[in-house]
């Protein structure tokens, strides 16, 4: 048996994301400390103070999304693997004798998919998109018309193992 030629996994490293999410975070706690501790009403028309610790949830479970969020992608001789945590807890494999073609390319995820994460394109023949960062992809397409892109840092290293297991 050939050993894992190409395994990536992946993470939202990226700083602009953490800042905005911090950002929210941190005014919650402000607009929470203003008006509760301090008794001052956050804003022209203040929410109801139990209504804040309910607004809080939303960057407090984007934090959590973002923390475990994680892409991960192993190609080898019997076709794509790849689990996106924590929406896919099993890995999904996609077997060679069900892809019609398979290349790496370059794509752009706001305008193709509409940004980064689980993504449906915008066209109706671009497919699913399980992206985290970078504009390079694992461009699947199966026999059945459907397509597939899953993002990676290492375009050259997923070519190589492409070229190296799919053989049409």
């Amino acid at each position: 048996m050939i050993a894992n030629i190409f395994k990536e996994s992946q993470k939202f490293t990226q700083i602009w994301i953490w800042v905005i999410v911090i950002g929210i975070f941190l005014l919650n706690i402000y607009a929470i400390i203003q008006q509760i501790v301090y008794k001052i009403p956050f804003g022209n028309n203040p929410a109801p103070d139990n209504m804040l610790f309910v607004i809080l949830l939303l960057p407090v479970l984007l934090i959590l999304l973002f923390l475990f969020n994680k892409l991960e992608t192993i190609i080898d001789e019997t076709g794509i693997h790849y689990r996106y945590l924590p929406f896919h807890q099993k890995i999904k494999t996609i077997e060679f004798k069900d892809v019609k073609s398979v290349y790496v390319r370059d794509y752009n995820a706001i305008k193709e998919y509409g940004g980064w994460g689980l993504r449906i394109g915008f066209r109706k023949d671009s497919g699913r998109a399980f992206n985290v960062k970078s504009n390079h992809g694992i461009q699947i397409e199966l026999n059945n018309g459907k397509k597939i892109l899953i993002g990676t840092q290492k375009p050259l290293e997923a070519e190589e193992a492409i070229n190296t297991f799919f053989k049409k």
